[in-house]
């Protein structure tokens, strides 16, 4: 006993047949290799029994034509199916990434020669590197300013200074050419006498923003080695860089991962005699907050004004009321509040939603209430998870009719839309 051989397979779907009537029905002709069928039809057992079944090889020539027959039949049967390829299942990432780049790449725009040609001839046979970052200046295509710079390199007795590697690498990080822009830091970083701590930071900012962090990790340690003081890390650097690692706000995986290297480089950046502001203070609390350490976001907090000589604002006190609300401590949270509203800030919205829902969870419906009430007042929009909360919860302690009057005096007062009041209605029912 053998399986039919590729031979045999071949020639049953070589029918010109089944191939016509292929055709006829997708005259596009755009089926692909790994098509998902979206059909209630699937082929059964009966329809195929050359791939389920085995084949002896005494079949004679008249056997092997009648199963090629019916083939041909059950191709005409299947060939009404749609193929669609499935882009959403994780199996396709890579391919979606590849196709990504592709159109990418040929959606980049080519060389404009008349403006280039253009630009270039107001040159003097002798320019300096002021009179290219004029040009290079009044160009709006980044393709050209980068065929301007290539074409400037390559003339004799010129060399390239700070503001002409800094013009360049802003126009093509804010277009987002970004492998462009790795070639121009690339032979940037080939000079050995050409650097400041502006251009480094603009290189640093646009590496982050296209998440080649290492690649960003590579310029701020050659910024640390550099000769010249012109050129080391200012604060500015490490707040480009802590804003690069808190990102990814809605993971607290990747938060928890990168709280590290946050915490190793505001050490680092305290060891060097730099003094933490307070976007870099803040910075290092929402990381603890996102990453689930709030009490070292407290220690950080507390540290600001003895330590730091930096007092807190209101994004201070926001980040920490949502950690302590996440985490069940409402006490904490309540008591952080009453103090950020006696150093005359307002909360958020956000550290609202967070101390209502905390305070419906915890059974403590009437505070919730007051507090939906104070943010109203205060002009903080609740979201719908917070009414559902806090009207769920009052209607499991049995209280309906404070649950019907609550939502109507909300819906009287414009608090609540026409669609939400009805949905609030359909969930409590």
């Amino acid at each position: 006993m053998i399986y039919v051989r590729r031979e045999y397979l071949r020639s049953f779907f070589r029918s010109r047949i089944s191939i016509n009537q292929i055709l006829y029905a997708n005259p596009c002709h755009n089926y692909y290799p790994y098509s998902k069928i979206f059909s209630n039809c699937t082929p059964s057992a009966l329809d195929f029994p050359f791939c389920l079944h085995q084949i002896d090889n005494r079949w004679n020539p008249k056997q092997l034509s009648t199963l090629r027959t019916q083939t041909e039949l059950n191709s005409y049967k299947y060939s009404q199916l749609s193929f669609y390829y499935s882009y959403s299942s994780g199996a396709f990432r890579s391919f979606k990434k590849r196709v990504r780049k592709r159109l990418k790449a040929i959606a980049k725009p080519c060389l404009n020669e008349a403006q280039f040609h253009q630009a270039i001839s107001g040159l003097l046979p002798r320019f300096s590197a002021g009179e290219l970052c004029e040009v290079l200046n009044l160009q709006v295509d980044p393709v050209v300013c980068l065929a301007i710079f290539n074409w400037a390199s390559q003339q004799p007795r010129f060399r390239h200074d700070v503001l002409t590697y800094h013009i360049t690498i802003k126009k093509l990080g804010a277009a987002k050419f970004y492998e462009e822009m790795d070639l121009v830091v690339e032979q940037l970083l080939s000079e050995p006498n050409i650097g400041s701590e502006a251009l480094y930071n603009t290189i640093i900012y646009f590496l982050t923003e296209a998440r080649k962090l290492t690649r960003a990790a590579i310029i701020f340690k050659h910024m640390r080695i550099c000769s010249t003081l012109d050129c080391r890390p200012s604060i500015r650097t490490y707040n480009i860089l802590f804003a690069a690692f808190l990102s990814r706000r809605s993971n607290s995986y990747i938060n928890h991962m990168y709280m590290a290297t946050i915490r190793s480089l505001f050490m680092q950046m305290v060891n060097d005699g730099i003094e933490p502001d307070i976007f870099s203070l803040n910075s290092m609390i929402e990381g603890y907050v996102l990453s689930l350490h709030v009490n070292d976001a407290l220690r950080i907090f507390h540290q600001m004004d003895v330590v730091y000589n930096c007092l807190p604002n209101s994004r201070s006190y926001d980040y920490l009321i949502h950690g302590l609300c996440a985490q069940g401590r409402t006490d904490n949270a309540r008591k952080l509040c009453n103090e950020m509203k006696g150093q005359g800030f307002v909360p958020s919205s956000k550290s609202y939603n967070s101390l209502v829902n905390a305070l419906a969870l915890g059974e403590e419906v009437d505070e919730a209430v007051r507090y939906l009430w104070e943010m109203t007042e205060k002009q903080r929009s609740a979201d719908f998870i917070t009414y559902q909360t806090v009207l769920g919860h009052m209607s499991k302690q049995g209280r309906k009719q404070d649950v019907m009057s609550l939502l109507k005096e909300l819906r009287e007062k414009d608090h609540l839309d026409g669609y939400t009041y009805q949905k609030l209605l359909l969930v409590l029912k």
